[in-house]
């Protein structure tokens, strides 16, 4: 009778204390480190979206948003300041603040947003088994939609070539599943150096009915962009951008995000870790909301007529 007592005063005890942990955490409120590389206006609708999921979830949580300054010396503080406040999850928006989150916090789980490639720039295992402290929302539009948008567009469409670089050149086997189930041959040319570029140019020019893009920074930039523009223009070949900056450049079309949809995603994420599942856990999730983006001007001058019902959806047309 007396032990048996005993354990129902221990239990009594154990609960009373689960009681006053939950008031104090309560009373504490959630904390949740954020951390951006920019104030761009993306940048800000992603993380405005992620907060005001967290918020709805959380009433109490108390954001505190660091912005990453590629120094030694502001980086190193912000480091400080982070483990100080003892989050209990970080949230970053895009690839530069989740490669610093990722390389100094090892224990703390971190939920990225705005990152295009998550498992080829190293973050995750897979995206559907992130492994590790660190899952998100990523902004990979699958190739099988892209595809399917540039046959929309160019009924004829059967060859489709692809630039790439080293940096990219993991994405490409996989492309080439997904396009020859469409029906479509992917041709794909790696360039290594600026200098290879015409070259790669010309020999996709003549075997290609479009060229289809990938994100890379390593072959991208304001130079090389504006000569595959010009160059596709000339020729008279459909160029599909890898966002909507490239299509008002002169890129034919592209199909971009929603960026606060992204965070609301990265929010959602960022609910169950608070409520206790594990990040590697729980799969990286991909954009839901697809913005369709396209050139008037382009598609006039290289003789294509993009179909009404995608003018009609159109987010944005250049002209």
């Amino acid at each position: 009778m007396n032990r048996n007592l005993a354990k129902i005063v221990i239990s009594l005890i154990a609960a009373g204390c689960l009681i006053v942990s939950s008031v104090q955490a309560r009373q504490a409120g959630v904390k949740v480190a954020c951390l951006i590389s920019d104030s761009l206006k993306s940048t800000t609708r992603t993380l405005q979206g992620a907060q005001k999921v967290i918020r709805r979830n959380n009433p109490d949580v108390r954001f505190h948003t660091f912005c990453v300054s590629n120094t030694e010396t502001g980086d190193l503080a912000i480091v400080d300041s982070v483990n100080h406040i003892a989050p209990i999850l970080i949230l970053t928006v895009g690839s530069s603040a989740t490669r610093f989150a990722a390389d100094h916090f090892k224990e703390t789980p971190i939920v990225f947003s705005a990152v295009k490639y998550p498992v080829l720039s190293g973050f995750v295992s897979s995206t559907g088994h992130p492994g590790g402290n660190i899952t998100g929302a990523s902004l990979n539009i699958p190739d099988d939609v892209q595809f399917k948008y540039f046959k929309r567009i160019i009924p004829k469409l059967r060859t489709l070539g692809v630039l790439y670089t080293r940096n990219t050149e993991a994405l490409i086997p996989q492309a080439r599943v997904i396009a020859q189930r469409l029906g479509l041959d992917l041709v794909p040319i790696m360039v290594n150096e600026n200098k290879e570029l015409p070259a790669a140019l010309d020999s996709l020019a003549a075997t290609v009915d479009g060229i289809w893009s990938v994100a890379d920074p390593n072959l991208f930039n304001s130079k090389s962009t504006r000569y595959i523009i010009t160059n596709t223009l000339r020729r008279q070949i459909p160029f599909m951008g890898f966002s909507r900056n490239v299509v008002e450049s002169g890129a034919l079309f592209s199909l971009d995000f929603d960026y606060k949809a992204i965070g609301f995603q990265a929010g959602e994420t960022a609910v169950r870790i608070i409520n206790g599942e594990k990040p590697g856990d729980i799969s990286v999730t991909t954009t839901d909301l697809i913005w369709f983006h396209f050139n008037e001007k382009t598609a006039h001058h290289i003789n294509v007529k993009v179909p009404d019902e995608l003018v009609s959806i159109a987010k944005e047309v250049y002209r």
